[in-house]
């Protein structure tokens, strides 16, 4: 029956070629869509999570009630013992330290009098340690403009628009004053290494990357940090594991009673970041059931057209003797066939202009210039595997739904009626 239906799908376009074209146009869309959010909400969830949350975090209770300030004075204390008991329990994350600060910084003239100075965040890495990931995590290689990594204490990383806005170059030198723990006033002279560009509007204005040996002294924080994050080694967050590991450390060291024991959160539980990832979720879901909905009822107007061109074509088929079920099923199943061949199709044409969107990107640096949101400012679209599914799915069954709600007239006709009707 499967090959009788697709020969007469194949050599009757009049019947099937505008069911085809609607049903390929909505499912790549479909695709392009699903491509477009998984690439623009996945980079910002990987982007938060390698620049601030991490997949879990620790730190003290206060600290993290506070952490948007980054009040290194409720930093924790013992943070190298805390850590290694972090890589010893739970071996299958990568533990790093990480402080983070604001200050202010000085560039001098030729006689050692301010030249320039303005307002930096800055971030205390793991840079020079062997086996650190956290180059990459913030794709220092890639994001340098100028200049070239930090390979000695003393050095720095600064943004480009900074270096441009005060007009620095790689070698020169500046002071950076901030407070230490104890909110004593800090400075510390540090040479320009490089600058970079991270690709976001909110960090690329004012932004400076040290290693983490440099900052501990100058912010008299000597076995002290501010967080120590933690990352799935396969890069990706998984909410269930994160929640089990939180839960096994806060039930060993978490004290409610004592506002500077370490406590463990996860990235669902930061900055919003649970109605984030739950609204990717269900952005993508009520996607895909809006167009299934909307391609339903187009198809069934055209599969209500359609019948009416061969109303005696059923009406025939009824006359010669076949059930009204039998020739209601025959009509869902040419649907499914047609859904099918449509969706085949609009899954290359959306996986193709998602691939162009992945490679070339969009850039939405020009309207995110007063934003403090930490999203790419070149976003593009993701294409995976699953996108097959996306696509087929919902074009199969909106094209099967919509010749099933036509061929309900097909329930309608009067067999007594049948000659009268064919005699016309």
């Amino acid at each position: 029956m499967i090959g009788f239906l697709l020969k007469g799908i194949l050599n009757d376009r009049s019947r099937s070629l505008l069911p085809i074209i609607v049903v390929a146009i909505g499912v790549a869309l479909i695709v392009l869509l699903d491509a477009w959010l998984r690439g623009i909400m996945g980079e910002s969830l990987v982007m938060n999570a390698n620049f601030s949350t991490g997949h879990v975090k620790v730190s003290t209770r206060s600290y993290l009630q506070n952490q948007e300030q980054a009040p290194n004075d409720l930093a924790l204390l013992g943070a190298d013992s805390t850590l290694n008991s972090l890589k010893r329990s739970y071996p299958d994350l990568d533990w790093t330290s990480r402080i983070r600060f604001g200050g202010l910084i000085d560039f001098p003239n030729d006689q050692g009098e301010t030249r320039a100075q303005g307002p930096v965040a800055g971030w205390a890495l793991d840079l020079i340690t062997d086996g650190s990931r956290e180059k990459e995590r913030f794709n220092l290689s890639r994001s340098i403009v100028s200049g070239a990594m930090i390979t000695s204490p003393g050095d720095a990383l600064i943004t480009a628009d900074l270096a441009e806005k005060f007009n620095v170059k790689p070698g020169d030198k500046f002071t950076l004053f901030s407070s230490t723990m104890d909110g004593a006033m800090a400075f510390k002279n540090f040479r320009v290494s490089g600058t970079v560009r991270f690709g976001s509007v909110a960090l690329d204005r004012g932004a400076m990357i040290i290693d983490i040996s440099d900052a501990r002294p100058a912010l008299g924080m000597a076995d002290a940090t501010g967080e120590i994050l933690g990352f799935f080694r396969d890069d990706e967050y998984n909410n269930e594991r994160a929640s089990i590991t939180l839960k096994d450390f806060n039930l060993k060291y978490s004290n409610a009673a004592d506002e500077f024991a370490p406590v463990m959160i996860s990235m669902r539980d930061q900055g919003g970041m649970a109605d984030y990832i739950d609204y990717t979720d269900t952005a993508r879901r009520m996607m895909t059931a809006i167009f299934v909905l909307a391609m339903a009822v187009v198809l069934w107007n055209a599969g209500l057209l359609g019948g009416l061109r061969r109303y005696n074509e059923f009406g025939m088929r009824l006359a010669l003797g076949e059930e009204k079920g039998h020739l209601y099923r025959t009509l869902v199943y040419e649907g499914l066939l047609i859904g099918v061949i449509g969706s085949l199709i609009g899954v290359l044409i959306g996986m193709s202009a998602g691939y162009y969107l992945e490679v070339v990107g969009v850039n939405i640096g020009g309207s995110l210039k007063n934003s403090s949101l930490m999203m790419p400012s070149v976003v593009r679209a993701d294409v995976t595997p699953s996108a097959l599914f996306t696509g087929i799915l919902p074009g199969v069954i909106s094209m099967a739904l919509g010749n099933a709600l036509s061929g309900i007239a097909i329930y309608k006709r009067k067999t007594a009626q049948l000659i009268k009707e064919l005699e016309v």
